[in-house]
């Protein structure tokens, strides 16, 4: 039985539409929460901010590239640095924030003037796939350990009940999308989110702490931004990450939904959302915002594009950061449980990648292709990295910047082939 598609633009009835927010909803907001604990600052804000910075992102894209912007991973170690740094503290990060954001606001201003066909010269299909397979599989060790599959200094064993749990999510979530019918057919996270918390819940592994402490209402805590060069060099060399890292959602998501999103709405309009998201969350107290690997692994499996159901998700996101019972009862689903579900949308990411090469037929029997493919994969698994300043590039973002070089590399080549073949052929007839 083939899926049934909900497109991009398409309305569904309200009562279909909310848990299909919620299920979005669940989908990032484990990882978003994450940003705001570790770096010490209220998540309240930044739930409000990543649902303001989404019906925004959607406003200038026209409603055309479906995304959720949740918080951003790749500035927690600059913003570390300047928070323990003497003199200055997360106002300063805040500023370096608002500083990326008008970076790539800039860098959107130039592909609109520049266009995108740069991006075939320097990222054909052969290095493409890879990259955007790179997405789910730097992330898939994540949802590993979230599930307790791998040990560590701190777990130096497997617990039986966390592989338990997170076994039955993931089953849950896979089986549920293939035997699954009618509406149950597209919302099978939030089932297996449902189950495993249950499942969880059962086994003694919740913890309702939270939200005994936690207030029934409180406005977000919002904070002014400062700016200091200093701690603004040390963030900026993180936009670079969150650039390519843009760039390689942007093409996943049209492969997904089946449109071009580079083109219409263009690159230029889903940078310029993304950044001035990022600009204003600067400037209110909140982290910068990507566009979130979850929600599009939750696309990949349902079927479900709408940007209505997207931005629904974004006004609950909105909602609850002022119930802060209700945000804790989020927060207080186990890591089991998330990890069952992201093992599952990491893979589909992944699974995308390929997908792309096939759809491509990218032809492995030239050298070329072959070699891209394989050093763009190893650069992004094997734990390499680039120190930029206080920002490490590794993972995806390094392998997407070396495929970046290989394909500009491959291309001059060409080009001066070609130039040789010309002057070859021109004293051929003289």
């Amino acid at each position: 039985m083939a899926k049934q598609i909900i497109q991009v633009e398409e309305k569904p009835p309200l009562m279909k539409a909310i848990p299909l927010s919620v299920q979005h909803l669940f989908a990032m907001f484990s990882a978003s929460v994450l940003v705001p604990v570790l770096l010490g600052i209220s998540p309240s804000v930044v739930l409000f901010m990543n649902g303001v910075g989404t019906l925004l992102y959607m406003l200038i894209t026209g409603g055309k590239a479906p995304a959720f912007l949740g918080s951003s991973f790749a500035f927690i170690a600059p913003a570390g640095i300047i928070i323990a740094t003497e003199g200055l503290g997360y106002p300063y990060a805040l500023g370096g924030f608002v500083t990326s954001g008008a970076v790539f606001c800039v860098v959107a201003l130039v592909i609109r003037f520049c266009g995108t066909k740069w991006i075939d010269v320097i990222l054909p299909p052969a290095a493409m796939g890879s990259v955007v397979a790179l997405i789910g599989l730097e992330l898939s060790g994540t949802a590993a350990d979230m599930g307790g599959l791998i040990l560590s200094d701190t777990y130096t064993q497997i617990d039986p009940k966390k592989v338990t749990v997170f076994l039955i999510t993931l089953g849950v979530a896979v089986f549920g999308s293939v035997l699954f019918r009618k509406f149950l057919a597209v919302i099978p996270i939030l089932i297996a989110i449902i189950v495993g918390y249950c499942t969880a819940l059962a086994m003694g592994m919740v913890d309702f702490s939270a939200i005994a402490s936690a207030p029934a209402f409180a406005v977000p805590n919002f904070q002014i931004a400062k700016f200091d060069w200093n701690a603004i060099s040390i963030i900026l060399p993180a936009t670079l990450v969150v650039v390519s890292e843009h760039i390689g959602h942007q093409i996943v998501t049209g492969k997904i939904i089946g449109r071009n999103i580079l083109k219409d709405p263009g690159l230029n309009r889903t940078m310029l959302g993304d950044g001035i998201s990022t600009m204003i969350s600067g400037f209110c107290g909140s982290v910068p915002t990507t566009t979130y690997g979850e929600n599009i692994g939750v696309m990949a499996m349902t079927g479900v594009y709408s940007v209505w159901v997207i931005g629904g998700a974004a006004v609950l996101s909105i909602a609850i950061s002022f119930f802060g019972k209700v945000s804790a009862l989020i927060q207080s689903i186990p890591n089991p449980v998330m990890g069952g579900v992201s093992f599952l949308l990491y893979g589909m990411i992944a699974s995308s990648g390929v997908r792309l090469l096939v759809d491509q037929k990218v032809d492995y029997s030239r050298s070329r292709n072959l070699a891209m493919t394989s050093v763009v994969l190893v650069t992004g698994l094997s734990g390499a990295f680039v120190q930029l300043g206080q920002v490490k590039l590794t993972g995806m973002s390094l392998g997407a910047v070396v495929a970046m070089l290989l394909g500009l590399i491959f291309w001059i080549i060409d080009k001066f082939h070609a130039a040789n073949d010309y002057e070859t052929a021109s004293d051929a007839e003289e």
